[in-house]
This record gives C-alpha cells, structure tokens and sequence, in this order.
C-alpha cells in the first residue's frame, strides 16, 4: 500500500470539507427567516472551510439602500453596511460582476495583504457581496487564497444569491398577506400609511402629511366645504378625491379645471344651459347637477371671473343653481372642494376675488406642503413610481444607485410631486438596469452648459423650467406634456414653452 504524503491528504480533506459545506448551505440557506440570518449562518461556514482573519458579508435593495451586514475580525465596533457599500469594492464588484481578487488595501478602514469578494446575485441583479481577507497561515498550509478558495467563495456566493432571493420573496408575500389581514381587521379605520385613491397612492410617511390625513379624515364626512392651498403639483386633486371617497356621499365626484374653460363657457360648464336659448343649443346638465348627492371638485377657483364669482356664491348660500337662459331654481345637495395655488387672501386684499365667497369655500382651509418639505416621502415615492411604471409599461424595475438616491432626495422639485413622478418615469424609461447620478442629473437639469449666469428663481421662471423639461422628456408633444403636468393643452399653447 502506497501511503498518502501529509500535502496530498491535506488538500482532500480540505476539499471533501468544502463539498460538504456547499452540500450544507444548500439545505441552511433556505431555512432562515431572516436576511441578518443567512448572512451570519454564510459567514461562519466560509470561515470555516477558507480559514481568513476577517470577512465581511453585506446586501442592499434594488433600490440601492443598505440592508444587512455581517462581519468577523473586524473589531468591537464593526462598520454598517452603508459603509461597506460605500466603499471602492463594491463599485468594482458592480462593474466586473464578477469575483475580485485584490492585493494590500482597505476594506472599511481595515487594512488587508490579501482579498477575494464575490457579489451575491440572482436573476442578473446584484444583491450584495461576500468578501474574505488576509487567509490565515495554519502549519504547514498556503499563506494566500488559493484557486480553490476562490471558486469556493463564488460558489458560496452564488447559493447565498438564490437563497437570499427566495427569502426577500417570501418576505414580500408575508408583508402582502399581513398586509391584505390588516386591511380587513381596519376596515372601517380610515387612516393609514398608504392611502388609495382611485388606483393611486397617497404616501404620507413625512408628519405633515399624517397630519393632513387626519384633518381629512375628520371633515370627509361633514358637508363642510373645504379650501385646498399648494404649490402646483403637490396632489390637491388627489386629496380632493380622498376627501370624496371618505365621505360616503351617494354621488359621484365631478371635477372643473377655473382656469381651462374660457369666461363664455364656465357659467354654462358650472350650472347648465336651457335648450332653445340660441339657434341649435340643446339643454345640458351643469357640473353643479351632475355632482347632485357628491362632491365638485372646483380647480384653480382663484381663476374664476367676478361674474361667475357672484353666480358660485349664491349657489353655495341657498343650495340652488340657475340654468343659463332658466329661470327656474333647481335645488342641488352638492359639496364643494375648491383648490388654488394663488394666495387667495391677498387677492381679496387687492379686489380680486369676493371676500364672502372666500370665506364660504374656506370652511376648513388645508394646505398641503411642497415635496421640499416632506422630504422623508422622497424614496417611497420613488420607489412607488417606478414599480408602478414599470408594471404598467411591463418593463425590468431598474435600481436606483446611492448617488442618484442621494440627487433625488436634495432636488428642491419646484413641480413637487408630479415632477419627481416624472423624473422617475423618465429614469425608468432609459434605465439600462441600472439608474445612477448621471442619468438623473440628465433629467433634473443641473446647470446648463454655456449658460450666461444663474437663471432667476421666481416662480414664473420655475414653472417654465419644469414645463420645459416635461416637453423636453415627451419629445415636444405639447398634449401628452400637458397630460403628465395635469394641466389643459390649452394652458401650453398660451404660455411661451
């Protein structure tokens, strides 16, 4: 019998052991409940068979943002996972997407002789990585990482990939079913995180918002009119919506833009026409009458001329319209919200708009916050838009790297919501898996090359830039430019775009 030499039976042993850890985590890896978990579970058997002085276990979600890390050797305190992510390995691993093999540096402020990392993916996406530094010297072994460690590593990574999808899978039906549970059991408990609206989300993570649900959700049942303030952009329409669907009342919403309709069509728009009044006119239902039982929704009511004004007014203290070319009082149960951008009290000062119909609509006074202020909103409606898009257009979600998460959430968004849906829309359109800063500084504008100083910052100068960019975004089509900022085509044609 010829006996083994000690190297020989070293290195069959050694590799029996990492067959038999590979075997292992193939069972270990789909048993955690838990992402923290399987990383520490993953980090213990790769030490155990790679035998480094310190390794490092890290993921993120496709959003770019940190999850979970784990570590050994890496000291009392170890770095967070932001850190690690942070960090020049990370953006190598995202641009070879491969395995890494690097000789002396750092790896979050902890130097290294040696280093091999292998990201974590499944389905072409990265999730996170597996590093290992500086393998330990043990007898008579290798002083480096050998090629076998190496395509042990890779291995490991790539079952710690799978097994990390499955569970984020998992997770998200979970969240879904307890979700769905939650929805039941608070039936008639109105407020919410999430506020649906009409197939549309109302995200109101930020304190201000939360507390703009829960005035809402007190008044959405009185008959009480309700005035909303804000920039455009900042979902007057959709809150005018919720405030309809939380109360209960039989009859439909019908909205009216003030601002879209000429003078010589708002009174007949609003209160209906009589037939026969001139040659070829037949009789047609106002928004008024069609709103009878529900709620009219009154946009841009700052734009109303003083004729309609006085007409809006009496409609609202006696509960009763007047059809053009009628005579006769039709009474109507008809709850009005109305919404402005415009200062409404400084135009009563300078006699622009009536004094008692501003405090007829102003019942309860809302105003709702430019995106600037509820910044804390920012990545869930971020993330919300492009899974929306991205369902509705049946194209790959795109992640959102670090920078262009950090771009969105310091953008000041003159066009607040509606703007930051468009600029995710747009990233998620020309997403080539990824969106980085780049991408999005491309679609907020920055400063422009050549240009002969900063652009003023007035508010008509802000509103053309943003309309400007939409444009821009729709290849110069002025209807579906409107249809995105929520606006008339004819409030294009008249503005110099």
């Amino acid at each position: 019998m010829v006996a083994l030499k000690p190297s020989s039976d070293l290195a069959g042993r050694r590799q029996r052991l990492q067959l038999e850890t590979l075997y292992d985590l193939v069972v270990a890896l789909h048993s955690h409940e838990s992402e923290q978990g399987l990383l520490d579970d993953l980090l213990q058997r790769v030490c155990t068979v790679v035998d480094p002085a310190a390794a490092a276990a890290v993921t993120r979600d496709p959003f770019g943002v940190a999850r979970a890390a784990a570590t050994v050797g890496f000291g009392g305190r170890p770095p967070s996972a932001e850190t690690f992510l942070a960090g020049p390995l990370w953006h190598d691993l995202l641009a070879q997407d491969e395995t890494v093999a690097r000789s002396g540096g750092k790896l979050a402020e902890r130097e290294f002789r040696s280093l091999v990392a292998a990201p974590l993916k499944s389905r072409d996406s990265l999730l996170g990585f597996v590093a290992v530094l500086d393998k330990e010297a043990r007898g008579a072994g290798e002083a480096g990482f050998t090629d076998g460690d190496r395509r042990f590593l890779r291995s490991v990574a790539a079952l710690a990939g799978v097994a990390l999808d499955g569970l984020r899978q998992v997770e998200r039906l979970v969240v879904s079913r307890e979700r769905l549970a939650e929805e039941n059991k608070l039936l008639k408990e109105r407020l919410d995180d999430l506020a649906e609206v009409g197939g549309q989300r109302i995200v109101a993570y930020a304190p201000v918002m939360r507390r703009i649900l829960e005035v809402i959700d007190r008044v959405a049942p009185r008959s009480v009119s309700v005035l909303l303030h804000g920039e455009s952009g900042t979902g007057k329409e959709l809150m005018a919506a919720l405030l309809h669907q939380r109360s209960e009342r039989s009859g439909p919403l019908v909205a009216v833009n003030c601002a879209a309709l000429p003078e010589s069509l708002l009174e007949s728009e609003l209160f209906g026409i009589e037939g026969g009044v001139a040659t070829g006119v037949r009789a047609r239902l106002g928004r008024f009458e069609l709103a009878d039982g529900g709620t009219l929704f009154l946009d841009e009511v700052a734009d109303l001329d003083v004729a309609s004004q006085v007409k809006l007014l009496r409609a609202l203290q006696e509960r009763e319209i007047v059809r053009v070319g009628g005579h006769q009082a039709i009474p109507v149960d008809t709850r009005v919200v109305a919404a402005t951008h415009q200062p409404l009290e400084q135009l009563v000062a300078e006699g622009r708009f009536r004094e008692d119909l501003y405090y007829r609509l102003k019942g309860i006074s809302v105003e709702l916050p430019p995106l600037r202020e509820r910044r804390r909103d920012i990545p869930h409606l971020v993330r919300y838009f492009a899974e929306r898009f991205c369902e509705r257009e049946a194209v790959e979600l795109p992640q959102f790297d670090r920078g262009a998460l950090n771009l969105l959430l310091a953008h000041d968004y003159p066009g607040n919501v509606r703007e930051l849906q468009n600029i995710v829309e747009g990233a998620a359109s020309l997403a080539d898996g990824a969106v980085d800063a780049s991408l999005i500084q491309s679609l907020i504008g920055g400063a422009a090359a050549g240009s002969q100083g900063p652009e003023p910052l007035d508010l008509d100068t802000v509103k053309r830039r943003h309309v400007r960019r939409v444009i821009g975004l729709t290849g110069g089509n002025k209807t579906a430019a409107a249809k995105l900022l929520g606006v008339h085509r004819r409030t294009l044609s008249r503005g110099r775009y």
